[in-house]
């Protein structure tokens, strides 16, 4: 037998909890990123101010990716917030390196030809028209219905996605990564339009 007295263990005070610095609360971190996205989607179509979808294009710029990606990058696929990112991340990515969007596009653009008119880019898919499309997706979040600005961008990505299977440089987890995309956007289309995303 031991010697050895056992003690209670010591209770933490009330402000125990309170006084542990590990950033902010994800509880209010996402309230805030729904918050936000939701003002921004369903706001920006209430007002008949133009300069509302030049604000929601260049958000990105203005903010920096690395803002949205705060708020944003953590919300589900199906969240209005969620959407919000995946639509910021594909517009950096085509502003990045349009000459390589262009070639992927391109290679899919025989195989997915539903796909290519609903993404609605300019013929011959070229780096500038490639971010013009993309700039008029982020632009129909003031102005259109968002369906179909998720829809758009859905298609867009998996004329992508199917251009890079084409290819030989791409890797599998690169042709992945962006069917995966074109799949959230294209189901979340389909949940604005049946019930609306929150």
């Amino acid at each position: 037998m031991s010697d050895r007295q056992h003690h209670r263990p010591m209770k933490p005070g009330a402000d125990f909890f309170a006084e542990i610095v590990g950033g902010e609360d994800p509880a209010r971190v996402s309230e805030a990123a729904d918050r936000a996205a939701n003002l921004l989607v369903r706001g920006a179509r209430s007002t008949d101010d133009p300069e509302v979808a030049e604000r929601v294009l260049r958000l990105a710029e203005t903010e920096g990716i690395e803002t949205i990606a705060e708020v944003w990058s953590g919300s589900p696929a199906d969240s209005l917030a969620g959407c919000l990112w995946r639509l910021f991340v594909l517009r950096s990515w085509v502003y990045a390196d349009p000459a390589q969007v262009a070639r992927e596009y391109d290679a899919g653009r025989r195989t997915a030809q539903v796909a290519q008119v609903v993404a609605g880019v300019a013929d011959p898919p070229g780096p500038d028209e490639l971010r013009t499309m993309v700039d008029e997706v982020l632009r129909g979040i003031a102005g259109s219905e968002f369906a179909d600005v998720l829809f758009r961008a859905a298609a867009f990505a998996r004329v992508v996605a199917t251009g890079r299977a084409a290819l030989d440089d791409p890797t599998d987890a690169e042709v992945r990564r962006m069917l995966l995309l074109a799949e959230q956007l294209e189901a979340a289309g389909h949940l604005e339009l049946t019930h609306g995303l929150a």
